[in-house]
């Protein structure tokens, strides 16, 4: 269990949250489920990608993140014509000291911004793998450590979009969650009319909070206690996916790694030192959706990995939630699998 220093902690960690938070929304207008899912995936220590159509403020979304904390900040522009070299690096023979000289790619940042990632060609794609799983890069044998904290948040447009390719299953995975940000509403589509129409929001934004805090902050939610029988509910959902009928890929074990992490920093940014099941059932979609492929015959059947989830999660049994440590209740009733929605839980 945490201690009392831990819990001083995450009463930091939400006023600091809450300070992010509302920066990145006054530029992002009625969108606070994507942006709160931003903060979870940047304290779980993840990476974060963006997967909607044109125009609806998917760079937008990262520069703000990125602009509201005091770090390193790299955008990598993902065009066909792009390299591997462009992002990782690239040793060169330095003639005066007689040597090879490594140059630092784009990648060598705190937080990088990848624009659509899938209009380059799987094999750039493919050289943010070693990157986003052991947060180092490897050139002509020496490696290279990142810094710290380091997070990828990367957007694309629909694969059915001209000029995109898939991103490879390997590189999915290595996302801790995907989000879409929709079309705003009437009312919050007007308002941001109204405040940014003829000026650039991000121009007058200034970081609310710094890189060292944000270390501190993934370390506090490090710290957060999750039940046996919370961990046994994610491992559930996850093998659920391996042998569900309208699936002929599930989810990796990084992905029960990756479900449990996130369930720790939304109970954090919530404010309590556990987690809860709600806390898991609200993040499955956003972390899993994007890991499975349908068969041919759910595809046809116009049935997407998202039901899919959404129906896991409706079957899979959920443990009591009276106390921390609960004991295991199969016959629990599911409870509605809506991002944030985490009753009597303080919220952002």
């Amino acid at each position: 269990m945490t201690t009392y220093d831990d819990r001083a902690s995450l009463t930091d960690l939400t006023t600091t949250a809450e300070r992010v938070r509302g920066s990145v929304e006054s530029v992002i207008e009625g969108k606070p489920e994507v942006v709160r899912l931003s903060l979870t995936v940047l304290l779980a220590e993840g990476h974060l990608l963006i997967e909607d159509v044109p125009g609806v403020g998917k760079t937008m979304l990262a520069k703000a993140l990125a602009r509201s904390i005091d770090c390193s900040v790299r955008r990598i522009q993902f065009t066909p014509d792009l390299l591997p070299s462009d992002i990782t690096g690239v040793s060169v023979f330095d003639q005066q000291q007689r040597e090879f000289e490594f140059k630092p790619g784009a990648i060598f940042a705190q937080i990088v911004i990848g624009d659509e990632i899938n209009r380059a060609s799987p094999k750039t794609q493919s050289a943010l793998l070693e990157s986003m799983e052991e947060r180092q890069v490897t050139i002509d044998g020496h490696s290279y450590e990142l810094p710290d904290p380091f997070m990828v948040v990367a957007t694309q447009n629909p694969v059915e979009m001209e000029g995109t390719y898939p991103l490879p299953e390997a590189q999915r995975d290595r996302f801790m969650a995907r989000v879409s940000i929709g079309y705003p509403s009437a009312g919050a589509e007007l308002q941001m009319l109204d405040m940014h129409g003829g000026v650039n929001p991000l121009d007058d934004l200034q970081p609310v909070a710094h890189a060292h805090d944000i270390v501190k902050l993934i370390e506090a939610v490090r710290e957060v206690h999750v039940a046996e029988s919370v961990r046994k509910y994610a491992v559930d959902l996850v093998s659920a996916t391996r042998t569900h009928p309208d699936l002929r890929l599930g989810a990796s074990p990084r992905a029960t790694l990756h479900l449990v992490r996130a369930a720790k920093a939304s109970a954090a940014l919530s404010g309590r030192e556990y987690a809860l099941p709600d806390d898991v059932q609200a993040l499955a979609v956003p972390v899993l959706a994007h890991r499975l492929l349908p068969t041919a015959q759910a595809q046809l059947g116009r049935r997407t990995a998202e039901q899919v989830v959404l129906d896991i999660v409706q079957r899979t049994p959920v443990p009591t939630t009276g106390s921390p440590d609960g004991a295991y209740a199969p016959g629990a009733r599911p409870q509605d699998p809506l991002y944030g929605r985490q009753p009597g839980a303080r919220r952002l």
